[in-house]
């Protein structure tokens, strides 16, 4: 089964499908389209992230936790401001995509972007793609 991703691009476009082709490396990211099917090719440097979700629908009624207490992870807290102001809390697992903050110096080669797990194990998201060029500011909790 081909997983559920929602794209959201920097101009406020929401497009929501079933992911076809994407790298961390690569420019481009194709899904799908749930409903008509039809492709989508979108290139990395217009979105701000790709959100792997449950369901295309979510919970409109559920509130997420904004806190950081799930048991096990050993991941690193992370809290990230895109350009457009808009803020995320998560886990980032393994190296982090940049040296001594992430402005600082330059990022590594390692892809376009990095995974973000959500706080909240109930969430929608399973995971979360951000895209780097979309980030102001990642703080290590």
């Amino acid at each position: 089964m081909m997983d559920r991703v929602v794209l959201r691009y920097y101009d406020g476009r929401v497009e929501k499908g079933y992911l076809v082709s994407f790298s961390e490396t690569g420019s481009d990211v194709e899904i799908k389209e749930y409903k008509t099917e039809r492709s989508i090719k979108a290139h990395l440097d217009e979105l701000k992230a790709i959100f792997f979700v449950r369901s295309f629908e979510g919970n409109p009624g559920y509130r997420e936790k904004k806190r950081y207490d799930r048991k096990g992870i050993t991941a690193k807290k992370v809290f990230i401001r895109f350009k457009d102001k808009e803020t995320l809390l998560g886990y980032v697992e393994g190296m982090l995509p940049w040296d001594k903050g992430f402005f600082l110096t330059k990022q590594h080669d390692r892809g376009k972007g990095f995974f973000v797990y959500p706080v909240d194990e109930e969430s929608n998201n399973i995971k979360v793609f951000i895209v780097a060029s979309s980030v102001e500011d990642v703080t290590v909790i």
